[in-house]
């Protein structure tokens, strides 16, 4: 039966362990579906459950190489060098990534969501509290993680912010996914931090969507509500096999929305704050405005 492709692109090469398991799951899909077998029986045969095979394929669930190499078999693929190159990409894909010191300080929902975040080739985000977290300052994101008392942080909290700080490295190496961030006004009259910490971060808003690979927008207060009712993130992917996801984060964990009906409603959302708020070149007026107020 069909063998795939298992050497992959380059983008599979040089993903992140989240992404390339999404790629993987996806190549498993197009196995199963080319040997023509229904998921329970594929489930089946790896002492596992119709739902067990759908999470691998979606990428949900870490692939064990013995699952992999029984359903490799079941679906006919017999190269002895395709399985290698195959079980090889499984391995790679189990290895922690580089927050993987930081998941003592993390929920399992968000480690998914840092793996895909370094994934992605485009990022698109709106905020109404807050400058996001991609852009903001040390002393800035230390303001939010310490509840306004930096004084009193400790080692977990300091831990959390170099998280973020980490994080935000993606944006400025070779290849960077490109950010497309629109925020409410409201964030920019918000004293996170105080009148320093503030100034700094909008300096720093004016440094950065000068010069790297972002685009701010701000939606003015008479628009601001309009459009969406709360925040929430798109990741969008080099790769065809990885769909877009949007990211919706909520006290108790988060939401991962990737059918294509739920991500027709976002898209239309974003390209509705995108013609409400400021161009980027106003957007950037606004800031200097708001900077010399303060």
């Amino acid at each position: 039966m069909a063998t795939g492709d298992p050497e992959g692109s380059a983008a599979e090469r040089d993903s992140g362990p989240t992404a390339l398991r999404i790629v993987l799951g996806s190549q498993l899909r197009r196995l199963r579906e080319g040997a023509e077998i229904s998921r329970a029986d594929a489930g089946y045969a790896i002492r596992g459950s119709e739902s067990k095979i759908s999470r691998m394929e979606l990428g949900r669930v870490g692939l064990k190489e013995r699952d992999v190499s029984d359903l490799l078999t079941m679906y006919g693929m017999t190269d002895a060098d395709a399985r290698d190159k195959f079980l090889a990409m499984v391995r790679r894909s189990n290895a922690p990534g580089w927050w993987h010191r930081y998941t003592d300080l993390m929920p399992d929902w968000f480690q998914d969501y840092v793996g895909l975040e370094e994934a992605a080739s485009r990022i698109l985000t709106y905020e109404t509290q807050f400058v996001p977290g991609l852009l903001q300052t040390e002393a800035y994101a230390m303001a939010i993680a310490s509840h306004g008392r930096p004084e009193l942080a400790g080692p977990p909290v300091k831990r959390r912010v170099s998280l973020r700080m980490q994080r935000q490295k993606v944006m400025f190496r070779p290849g960077a996914p490109r950010l497309w961030a629109v925020i409410d006004e409201s964030v920019l009259h918000r004293p996170i931090g105080g009148r320093q910490v503030l100034l700094d971060q909008i300096d720093y808003l004016l440094s950065v969507t000068k010069e790297a690979p972002i685009t701010l927008q701000i939606v003015p207060y008479q628009l601001s509500g309009y459009a969406a009712e709360g925040p929430f993130t798109m990741l969008r992917f080099g790769e065809p096999d990885l769909p877009d996801i949007v990211y919706l984060e909520h006290l108790a964990g988060a939401l991962y929305l990737d059918k294509l009906e739920e991500l027709e409603v976002y898209s239309r959302v974003f390209d509705r704050l995108t013609v409400d708020a400021e161009t980027p070149d106003r957007s950037r007026q606004m800031l200097l405005k708001v900077r010399a107020a303060l």
